[in-house]
């Protein structure tokens, strides 16, 4: 049965249903074009060399798009929060890096090779990313497909 919301479980819900959405749209755009594409935005931060890069641009839009699925979606609610969370903080590393060394990136690759935000403003955006990941680690428990199976004992 469904019960009427607190705010924070909404709030919750929100936030669970926005952080999967942008992953889902991110890992699409990068998956349905060229790897080569993203390749080359990973291989400009300067941390893995041509064939790594590939090989993660071949990845990262997969596990972006499951990883966004599965936490709209309610399954394994808390963990695919946090993993999704720590996967932000990785990117916020990556372009923190490259923000500190003064590299010349043109495309981060967040949003595909056609999105070219400034390195500061995708900053800026995986930080309230990454709140709303931690208030769906919180309190994304309603409307779940974990609910749907059985009570959350969290």
């Amino acid at each position: 049965m469904i019960t009427k919301p607190s705010s924070k479980e909404l709030a919750g819900l929100l936030a669970r249903l926005a952080v999967g959405g942008v992953l889902v749209y991110s890992g699409v755009i990068k998956a349905l074009a060229p790897a080569e594409e993203f390749a080359f935005a990973i291989e400009s931060y300067r941390v893995l060399n041509a064939q790594l890069s590939l090989w993660a641009a071949y990845a990262v839009p997969w596990i972006e798009l499951y990883a966004g699925l599965l936490l709209a979606a309610g399954v394994f609610t808390r963990f695919f929060a946090a993993f999704n969370g720590a996967m932000l903080v990785f990117f916020e590393l990556l372009l923190g890096q490259a923000w500190l060394r003064g590299l010349p990136i043109t495309s981060c690759g967040c949003f595909g090779s056609s999105a070219s935000n400034s390195i500061e403003q995708e900053f800026a955006q995986n930080i309230g990313l990454l709140c709303l990941a931690w208030a769906a680690f919180k309190y994304g428990g309603w409307l779940t497909a974990d609910n749907a199976v059985g009570p959350d004992e969290a």
